[in-house]
């Protein structure tokens, strides 16, 4: 996914650090804002592999660091619950005034339940997303143990959370104390959509259950099995992700990139790599693709390799041609099935090969046309086959012209 680093400012004028996650070569459909976990920041694994999934489906993603935390300014010591909705509030607010108004909001852990009290101020929010997100204020004061006594008599505290240890003051007491979660998620007016753990250790998975409870239809339940508070598991957060982006489908508007695609002219593919694993992203004519290695060849097989695509544009267009050329003459052909194999070979192993001492590619292909056809018309559509265009590139030759975009230097942080 493309991305633009911003900042923006909150209640008190201080600058938050942002990253604006944006749909590789395509207009966003629509927009979204991720509120991340307690004490987390923006960069957090699970985060970006969320966005990642979503700026797939056309929605570009606002994350940020919270006041004094990650790379924005602020004391986090003097921040509390409230700070962190007025946070997401201004961070709606920005999206209005400089690109367009925030349809979704997703929240995790604390995140989540700051998305629950914030929705009500954000009119453009068509749905909620809470990921982990804890059900009331009481489940917040109980994280806090021993700790309360201690802010309670010093002001703050030093207190450990998920492996991390930080500060908080007394106003991150007042804010719970004065909070009425139950009302603002009965109250939401919103589709909204819950991620839990049932092992989840840190925030249980009854905070899921009072959640859905308390509030109003439309709403569902989706359960992470066996995933951690934080998705520490990659394929964990790379689920969350998928399944959001097909349910915002719904609430927020169309996400297929059909703007994209009015330009037959120019039928280019947009293709994205990061610095991090092969992962690669695709966009052909709208259509978003996700291409990577197996996990043997240092991949994470969260989609099919390049050779894969290749050998299903093949497969694919002999389907598409054997049904063009049966319909156009009224045969009984039901549907077809092609299966395909690519490899290395010797060209010594090939009859047909004049060259005998270097590798080719091999791809086999096996077609059964399924209907009541003749054994004439099966060999005829055997035949054809070798016709499809696909085909045809593959045994001609192919000229690939290769440039420099022009333009400065790039450097991606």
């Amino acid at each position: 996914m493309q991305f633009q680093k911003l900042t923006f400012k909150n209640a008190a004028g201080q600058l938050l650090a942002a990253r604006l996650d944006l749909p590789l070569d395509r207009k966003p459909a629509a927009y979204a804002i991720f509120a991340h976990c307690f004490t987390c920041t923006k960069s957090l694994n699970a985060v970006v592999n969320i966005d990642a999934a979503l700026a797939r489906e056309g929605i570009a993603v606002l994350r940020f660091d919270f006041t004094g935390l990650g790379e924005s300014e602020g004391d986090f010591v003097e921040t509390g619950f409230s700070s962190n909705v007025t946070d997401i509030i201004a961070a709606a607010e920005f999206l209005k005034s400089e690109f367009e108004a925030p349809g979704l909001l997703i929240g995790h852990s604390f995140g989540g339940a700051a998305v629950l009290q914030a929705a009500a101020r954000i009119p453009s929010a068509a749905a909620v997303a809470v990921i982990a997100a804890p059900a009331s204020f009481s489940e917040m004061t109980r994280l806090l143990g021993s700790s309360r006594e201690e802010i309670e008599a010093h002001g703050e505290a030093t207190i450990a959370l998920a492996g991390k240890s930080f500060r908080l003051g007394r106003r991150f007491l007042d804010d719970l104390d004065g909070g009425l979660m139950g009302e603002a998620i009965g109250g939401l007016k919103k589709a909204l959509l819950i991620f839990h753990s049932p092992i989840d250790n840190i925030v249980g998975i009854e905070n899921a259950a009072r959640i859905f409870q308390a509030a109003k239809h439309p709403k569902s339940f989706v359960s992470l099995d066996r995933a951690d508070h934080l998705l520490s598991n990659r394929t964990d957060s790379l689920y969350v992700g998928s399944v959001l982006a097909a349910w915002a489908r719904k609430y927020i508007g169309t996400l297929s990139g059909l703007e994209s695609r009015k330009d037959l002219a120019d039928n280019r593919v947009a293709v994205r790599i990061g610095k991090r694993g092969y992962q690669t992203e695709i966009v052909a004519n709208g259509h978003s693709l996700v291409a990577d290695e197996p996990v043997s060849a240092g991949g994470a097989d969260t989609g099919p390799s390049p050779y894969d695509y290749l050998v299903a544009a093949l497969g694919s267009c002999t389907a598409m041609t054997l049904r063009m050329y049966a319909d156009r003459r009224q045969w009984p052909l039901e549907s077809v099935e092609v299966r395909l194999k690519h490899q290395k070979i010797h060209a010594e192993d090939c009859q047909e090969c004049e060259a005998k001492n270097i590798k080719i590619d091999l791809i086999e292909r096996e077609i059964d046309p399924i209907g009541r056809l003749s054994e004439e018309q099966r060999q005829k559509l055997l035949e054809i086959a070798d016709k499809c265009p696909v085909h045809r590139t593959l045994q001609s030759p192919v000229a690939v012209k290769t440039r420099l975009k022009e333009g400065k230097v790039r450097v991606e942080q």
